[in-house]
Order: C-alpha cells, then structure tokens, then sequence
C-alpha cells in the first residue's frame, strides 16, 4: 500500500488560523514525527492554513489523530464547528493550476466556414 497524505484545514474566524497554528505547530509536528509521519507541510492561505500530513498507511494516520495532544489542538481551533475540516488527500489549493481548452460555441458560431466562399 503506498503512502496517503492526510490534510487539516483550519478556517479563519475571530481568531486567525495563523494564531492556532503558531500556538500548535511544536506539539503537532513532533508528535506527527515520533508518531511515523513520513512528511509533514504547513500551507498558510487568506481564508486560514493548512496542515498536511503523510503516513505509511490509515492505521498510523488514525493512531496519531487519537492522541490526546492532536484531540486537544483541533478542539482548539478558531471555529471547531464549521472551521474544521479533516480529510484524505492534499488540501487547499495543492493540485496545480491547469486550465482548460477553449470549447467551441454552441449554435452558429461552431459552425463550419465554407472555405470555397472566402476565396
């Protein structure tokens, strides 16, 4: 099984995120280290910061967000009701930027020019 990336985001409220996470970054990264995290990032956006994680596997993602020291930080944050989210995967805004191909219009404007006609 290969390596899951984990992510925590935590939204602004009265309370800046960037606050919580200056308050609870030490305690969370050294026990995410001693606790088999692979790789640790700290993402700081407008709307709040994100903390990505990534175990070996869920068992050790689900050992480490039962600690009590990792229960209390995310109890702690700004908003804990609508201010928190926990989920598999990257967060925020880490996929990169691609942007799509131009579609053709509907109606006449994705319609064939007669090539006869414009010599």
């Amino acid at each position: 099984m290969a390596a899951d990336w984990w992510s925590i985001e935590v939204l602004n409220a009265r309370t800046p995120a960037a606050e919580w996470r200056d308050a609870y970054a030490p305690a969370l990264v050294e026990s995410a280290v001693t606790n088999r995290s692979l790789a640790w990032e700290w993402h700081t956006f407008t709307w709040g910061v994100v903390f990505e994680l990534r175990f070996f596997d869920e068992e050790d993602w689900l050992s480490w967000r039962a600690l009590p020291g990792t229960r209390a930080a995310l109890d702690a944050v700004p908003d804990p009701v609508s201010g928190l989210l926990v989920h598999r995967g990257r967060g925020g805004a880490s996929g990169a930027y691609v942007p799509r191909r131009p579609r053709r219009s509907p109606g006449s404007a994705a319609q064939a020019i007669d090539q006869a006609a414009m010599t």
